[in-house]
């Protein structure tokens, strides 16, 4: 999927007029709030991801749902529902019952399709009520050693040389990482193929294999393959 400049702006103001969101953040059915805090959690709570095991979400959920259970004395589940850029997660914590027992890992991918959308069975705002921010993590460009390139301007020289052989993957149509190499693309004035995938870590896994050039990934997915010499990377993204 191929972005142009009036798509990318609106998504952007989507992301922006919902900036509670815009990092990695847990959420609740709002209905939590009515009462029956005090005895929580009464039962295993499930942590629903939306995007494939082993990436930036799927570990900091792992993290969140260690601490909480050597904390509270209860099972903290982690869930990995992946599809729609994150969209089926949003849902199935939206259906499930308003207990507080079932939280959602939120990110910027979930503000985007607030406006990448047209129609979705809920309304982020309306059905899903904020409990918690939890991290701010930077992105980074992660090329694959293939690429003979080691900065930013580079890397832009080689892919005007090459023009439409270079793969850039991500975690989906919407997702932050997609959105950050949309960006790239337009600001540096190059075309890459863009091959979405149900989750950052798959995408990396490609890369590893050779059939994905570059992704604007988290830090947190990215730094082992980095420091293993796997990947090399050219710039962080704030």
């Amino acid at each position: 999927m191929t972005i142009n400049r009036r798509t990318f702006s609106a998504l952007l103001a989507g992301a922006v007029a919902a900036p509670r969101v815009s990092f990695a953040q847990a959420k609740v059915n709002s209905a939590f709030y009515s009462g029956g805090a005090q005895a929580y959690p009464a039962k295993p709570v499930r942590i629903i991801v939306g995007f494939t095991p082993g990436g930036a979400t799927d570990i900091l959920a792992r993290l969140i749902g260690q601490w909480f259970s050597e904390r509270l004395g209860q099972s903290f589940l982690i869930e990995n529902r992946t599809g729609g850029g994150g969209n089926i997660a949003t849902e199935t914590v939206v259906k499930a019952p308003a207990d507080g027992h079932t939280l959602l890992m939120v990110g910027s991918t979930n503000a985007i399709n607030s406006t990448l959308y047209d129609k979705l069975n809920f309304d982020l705002d309306r059905d899903i009520a904020p409990v918690a921010g939890i991290i701010h993590t930077p992105m980074v460009m992660v090329v694959s050693p293939s690429v003979p390139v080691k900065t930013v301007a580079e890397f832009i020289a080689y892919a005007k040389a090459n023009p439409n052989k270079l793969n850039m993957g991500s975690g989906g149509i919407g997702s932050g990482n997609h959105l950050a190499g949309e960006l790239f693309k337009m600001i540096a004035g190059i075309n890459m193929l863009h091959v979405p995938y149900r989750g950052a870590a798959p995408a990396l896994a490609d890369m590893l294999g050779g059939q994905v050039q570059v992704i604007f990934t988290t830090l947190a997915s990215a730094i082992e393959y980095i420091k293993a010499g796997k990947l090399r990377s050219c710039v962080s993204w704030p």
